[in-house]
């Protein structure tokens, strides 16, 4: 793993290691593993932040001393791979520009959690399982992502295994449902009610609750737009 690279890499980006765990929605630490060798990078993983440093895939698997029979970024895709990496843009640009839309058809990645403890949370696995098409309210949304509802805790609005569309850029409105991201990893389901001070209501369904959630436990509310009832 070639460290000095990726730190120059992420330097032109004007992102640092932290911005990097949040866009491929992992944590911190595992971002630190990765760069000390002590994990292994993704292909998925390459993709993205290939896309996200506005570099090329060969470059980062190159670098990330990753082997060389890996699939190419050049060949074709396939289901349940992802798509083509887009070619080099000017490192110059700014961040937002270097970073290219997604295109029209390209499937997102669906993330899983895991069933956790207090509140019904959830705990996310570690990277994408894999892929579903882009729904036509999500053509265009950098970032956009699907994700496995677990647990009964917004029954009967979702069932355990729908599969949520998200919009990790869309602001929250009242009544609306929303993905929370904790500091703990947790991650929670909720209809948004709305910030209060320094704290985020939010309304379970089942069983009836209001739940408060201070503010500074809050990394990132994502709105739900959609919903897969075959998931």
């Amino acid at each position: 793993m070639d460290v000095s690279w990726f730190q120059q890499a992420l330097d032109r980006a004007g992102a640092t290691q932290a911005d990097l765990a949040r866009h491929l929605r992992l944590a911190p630490s595992a971002i630190s593993r990765m760069l000390k060798g002590e994990r292994n990078m993704k292909l998925l993983e390459a993709v993205q932040i290939a896309t996200y440093l506005g570099v090329t895939q060969d470059d980062v698997l190159q670098h990330a001393g990753t082997p060389n029979d890996m699939p190419s970024a050049t060949e074709p895709a396939r289901r349940g791979r992802p798509p083509r990496t887009p070619a080099r843009l000017p490192a110059g640009m700014p961040r937002e520009m270097r970073v290219p839309p997604p295109q029209r058809h390209e499937p997102i990645p669906i993330r899983c959690a895991g069933r956790g403890g207090g509140e019904q949370e959830m705990f996310l696995s570690d990277g994408p399982i894999g892929f579903t098409p882009r729904p036509a309210n999500l053509e265009g949304v950098r970032g956009a992502y699907a994700i496995y509802m677990v647990g009964d805790s917004m029954e009967p609005r979702y069932e355990q295994g729908w599969l949520l569309h998200v919009n990790p850029f869309k602001p929250p409105t009242r009544g609306r449902d929303v993905v929370i991201y904790k500091t703990n990893q947790a991650v929670l389901i909720k209809t948004f009610v709305r910030w209060e001070g320094d704290a985020l209501l939010l309304r379970q369904l089942n069983p009836a609750a209001e739940l408060r959630i201070p503010r500074d436990e809050i990394v990132e509310c994502h709105l739900v737009v959609g919903v897969d009832q075959e998931g």
